[in-house]
């Protein structure tokens, strides 16, 4: 048995500690965080002891349309047969917070934390309606927009339009824009203030599902999941 003064039982506290502030710093305004943000926070979020029985509450809240999405989304990934996944905006990336692959899977293979350049993704364009116009092309001209398929979308202009026009009717289709034969269609999932939290999207292989058909099957699916689990979060 350590005694109290043993120098292996301070390291683990120590150590403990510094995770302890890393899930601390987790909250709605930062949902998930980079390697060097995640240093940073191991110095500037140390808190008493006593705010350890509630060290993940903020992050744990964030969380809560995702625990309730997921049994839904396990479901018609099974039904159709297609990918579900959920992701949320940070920077000009989406990082995925759920997803439930289908038996037949893409090339990518993508996991929980996996994050793709939001703006050539169903998820990513219609996450990046919610931001202002002036924040829309901020984010739009300080990356280099890269080419990753002949039908991907280059033009700012032409990505500013979509954008909005995908804001407007509230889903967004990307069709073979990031890698040859994937489509996707994707929704927002919205507060109860109107702010965007995340987004669903449902993805297919162009031989598989036309365009016509993902509004018809995939979108009517995905609305349904997305007014079943708006975040509580103010």
């Amino acid at each position: 048995m350590q005694r109290r003064d043993d120098p292996e039982d301070k390291e683990f506290i120590a150590t403990l500690a510094k995770g302890l502030a890393v899930l601390g710093a987790f909250g709605r305004q930062r949902p998930a965080m980079t390697l060097s943000e995640v240093c940073r926070a191991e110095w500037s979020n140390v808190f008493p002891v006593p705010r350890i029985l509630d060290f993940g509450f903020a992050y744990l809240s964030t969380q809560s349309w995702i625990d309730r999405a997921l049994p839904l989304m396990r479901e018609v990934s099974e039904r159709l047969g297609e990918s579900c996944s959920a992701a949320i905006l940070q920077g000009n990336d989406i990082v995925y917070v759920a997803r439930v692959p289908a038996r037949r899977i893409m090339s990518a293979a993508l996991s929980v934390g996996s994050r793709l350049p939001a703006l050539h993704t169903a998820l990513g364009r219609i996450l990046f309606g919610f931001l202002d116009e002036a924040e829309i092309w901020r984010r739009l001209k300080s990356q280099r927009i890269e080419a990753y398929t002949p039908q991907t979308i280059t033009d700012l202009q032409a990505l500013y339009d979509r954008i909005r026009a995908d804001h407007e009717q509230q889903f967004a289709i990307v069709d073979e824009e990031l890698e040859r034969g994937l489509r996707a269609l994707a929704v927002p999932v919205v507060d109860r203030s109107g702010e965007a939290v995340g987004a669903i999207n449902l993805s297919t292989h162009s031989t598989r599902t036309t365009r016509n058909e993902m509004r018809q099957q995939f979108l009517p699916e995905l609305k349904r999941i997305s007014d079943q689990v708006p975040s509580t979060t103010v």
